[in-house]
């Protein structure tokens, strides 16, 4: 959807970067090994991507992010943030938009992008993303506890749940969201690894399948949303 008027144009970056904000202050798990965090921006980054240009969605996801790193406290992450949402957003954004009409053979490729994804959390959560965690919720709530690395089955089976639902279920278009939700995550990956391994000097591959869970709880909520909102968009 590509919003034209540049009053209307402005509103919805602004909203949208608001989206972002917030979906990722919201809920986030501090990781110990990076100094890094957990949370639910993946699904405003990729809902935005869905509904808008590429633009709207390099703005939204960049900014947005950005901003809750300084909120937060994690301004060291805030200018890798900035480019690395921005370019996840904008990618994903130019990938959904620009392939519409090419999904011969998305379901098959779709169906092992996310088994890999699945397969790539258990081997990298089980072996490695072990020990104590915080859990920060909105206000002064604070939880911790233990990731034992059994507990990885369960997490990467309840991750990749609802996305292998919604493809199985429906084939579609969903074939081409998936695979260009799960390339643009890929990018994000990518990119904080890089610059937590090789500029911060961290121990960047605790946090993979962090961010792995990231993409895959994006995608989860960012299509159903996307289902309603088209349904009810053709209503009027």
């Amino acid at each position: 959807m590509l919003v034209k008027r540049p009053s209307l144009r402005a509103a919805t970056m602004a909203l949208s970067t608001a989206l972002v904000l917030a979906a990722t202050i919201v809920v986030n798990i501090y990781v110990p090994a990076t100094r890094g965090y957990f949370n639910l921006g993946e699904t405003m980054i990729y809902l935005v991507a869905l509904l808008f240009d590429p633009v709207t969605a390099a703005f939204a996801g960049g900014v947005g992010s950005a901003l809750a790193d300084i909120i937060l406290g994690y301004t060291i992450y805030a200018p890798a943030t900035l480019v690395i949402k921005a370019a996840e957003g904008a990618l994903a954004s130019f990938l959904i938009h620009s392939l519409r009409d090419k999904r011969r053979g998305l379901f098959a490729l779709s169906m092992g992008t996310v088994t890999a994804y699945s397969i790539l959390i258990l081997v990298i959560g089980y072996t490695l993303f072990v020990g104590e965690v915080e859990l920060t919720l909105p206000g002064p709530l604070t939880f911790r506890g233990f990731i034992e690395p059994a507990s990885w089955i369960i997490i990467a089976s309840a991750l990749i749940a609802t996305p292998l639902y919604i493809l199985i279920r429906r084939r579609d278009e969903i074939g081409l969201i998936l695979i260009s939700l799960l390339l643009a995550g890929s990018v994000m990956i990518l990119g904080y690894y890089v610059y937590q391994q090789f500029l911060l000097g961290y121990y960047a591959l605790a946090e993979v399948p962090i961010n792995l869970g990231q993409v895959v709880m994006g995608i989860a909520v960012a299509i159903p949303a996307y289902t309603l909102i088209k349904k009810y968009l053709h209503r009027f």
